[in-house]
């Protein structure tokens, strides 16, 4: 099992002058340690069960692609894309691009987005969930037709392109892996099977369930379930003399039974840096003998 890490929090000391540089701290101590994959928020204001809206917050793909420069090694994604914030023509060249500079290092998150108070406060495009799921599934068959041979035009429901050319393409081929976040199981999952190349659940109670769920959807559909990279959100925290390791090993071990191969999550005083100096000593290499 691979271990990778969520920058979901940038209230950190010093304020907004001292981002960059401890947001480099952060994510470049995670490839030295040997984390597969550093993710960020795709919301612009922070969410409740973080803190107050007023808190920092970066963009997502401005700060992917400053982690691009900063990093050489570790897969590069937002954890998840929300569907309606950027038309598809464009995530699709905004993948593309991150893919080429990275050197090959970009996946594509993806989700149909929730939160309707930021949305809200700057303007942002934020249709019924139905339309946004339906938006979801163009946006996944644009973003896989640009990355492919096919220039010719695409005329969905609610998007109409004149000439689908994305040059360059992705370095990474056939294209980036796409994540599809969520639970959801009459479309989110439905999604994952027909689309994805990796799903993301939460650790809860039901995630045996939703494993069942995804299984049956892809037979329904002709695909190998085997296919899909099972990954699970939750909160990594060694503690902070390493205090919770075997906690945490147990519950990671659980995870790599069920099939999971990426555990990925927040580090609880991440700036600090010792966390993860104690997640590279003690959890990921043992993490990878799952």
């Amino acid at each position: 099992m691979e271990i990778g890490l969520h920058v979901a929090n940038f209230t950190w000391p010093g304020g907004p002058g001292a981002i960059a540089e401890q947001l480099t701290r952060v994510v470049t101590t995670a490839e030295d340690i040997g984390m597969a994959r550093v993710s960020v928020m795709d919301h612009v204001w922070q969410i409740g069960p973080l803190g107050p809206p007023e808190e920092p917050m970066l963009e997502a793909y401005t700060t992917l692609g400053y982690l691009a420069a900063r990093t050489s090694r570790v897969e590069l994604l937002a954890w998840v894309t929300a569907v309606s914030y950027r038309d598809p023509g464009l995530l699709a060249k905004i993948i593309s691009t991150l893919d080429v500079l990275s050197n090959g290092r970009a996946w594509l998150g993806i989700g149909a987005a929730w939160n309707g108070e930021e949305s809200d406060g700057l303007g942002l495009f934020f249709p019924s969930t139905a339309e946004r799921f339906e938006r979801l599934e163009e946006t996944l068959r644009i973003c896989l037709q640009m990355w492919s041979d096919d220039d010719a035009p695409f005329e969905g429901r609610h998007y109409q392109l004149g000439r689908t050319l994305n040059s360059p393409q992705p370095l990474r081929r056939p294209h980036p892996p796409i994540l599809i976040g969520g639970g959801g199981e009459k479309k989110t999952l439905r999604l994952v099977a027909q689309y994805a190349q990796a799903c993301n659940l939460f650790g809860g109670d039901d995630i045996e369930r939703k494993l069942d769920v995804l299984r049956q959807h892809c037979a329904d559909v002709g695909r190998d379930y085997d296919e899909i990279e099972k990954t699970v959100m939750v909160g990594i925290d060694p503690g902070k003399d390493g205090e919770n390791v075997d906690q945490l090993l147990e519950q990671l071990r659980g995870f790599a039974a069920l099939g999971f191969t990426e555990a990925h999550g927040w580090v609880p005083g991440v700036e600090a840096i010792t966390p993860l100096e104690i997640l590279g000593e003690r959890v990921v290499p043992e993490a990878a003998r799952f």
